[in-house]
């Protein structure tokens, strides 16, 4: 085999792995990312105009194993969709992946999970309100040394001596909080997923 023949086959080998990886994707997303990497591979290999089997290993090397980049592929393809439906369960489902793969991502995970965690119990509370009115709502009682807080949708009986905050202000309180941490926490998460596909930019051709 000619040296640029040995130099594509490696690059041929590389691709391969590379799309078993990226299962899940669409498949004219996987051909994209496969054409335009070959072409990366291509550009920094090349010595004089010369694809050389060095050239080759030494692109191959820069770009990690196919494994580890195709994860990031997939990735950042969850978080680009994630980014134009800029659906709650989208996003976290992204996030997920993400948090999986950094302490960043874990990071912005963590904030996202209590943020629309938050968000929907107060919206809840305030649905329910009509339904619950002498247990659903903000109460606060002493546990021991302690002041506790809770956020209760009426469901069970309500803690001996708790006294309720705002009795039935909780209803617009409540929606109004919920949909504000729902929306405050959506563009959270984006602004996080923007900053890091931009300073983690994928190889393009």
């Amino acid at each position: 085999m000619t040296t640029a023949g040995n130099a594509q086959q490696r690059i041929d080998d590389y691709l391969n792995r590379l799309r078993g990886g990226l299962r899940g994707l669409r498949p004219e997303e996987i051909r994209e990312i496969a054409e335009e990497l070959r072409s990366h591979i291509l550009d920094k290999a090349a010595t004089d105009g010369e694809v050389t089997a060095a050239g080759v290993d030494a692109a191959l090397a820069a770009l990690g194993t196919p494994e580890e980049l195709a994860s990031q592929y997939v990735t950042d393809a969850m978080l680009a969709r994630a980014e134009v439906s800029r659906s709650p369960v989208g996003i976290l489902k992204s996030l997920f992946r993400w948090g999986s793969l950094s302490v960043a991502g874990f990071f912005v995970l963590l904030v996202s999970v209590i943020g629309y965690g938050t968000g929907i119990s107060f919206f809840l509370v305030a649905l329910l309100k009509p339904f619950h009115p002498d247990t659903a709502g903000l109460w606060i009682w002493r546990n021991g040394g302690d002041i506790t807080y809770s956020v209760r949708l009426g469901f069970g009986p309500v803690p001996a001596g708790a006294r309720e905050l705002l009795g039935w202000t909780i209803v617009p309180i409540g929606f109004s909080v919920g949909f504000g941490l729902v929306m405050l926490t959506t563009h959270f998460a984006l602004w996080c997923v923007r900053q890091y596909r931009r300073s983690r930019a994928l190889p393009r051709g």
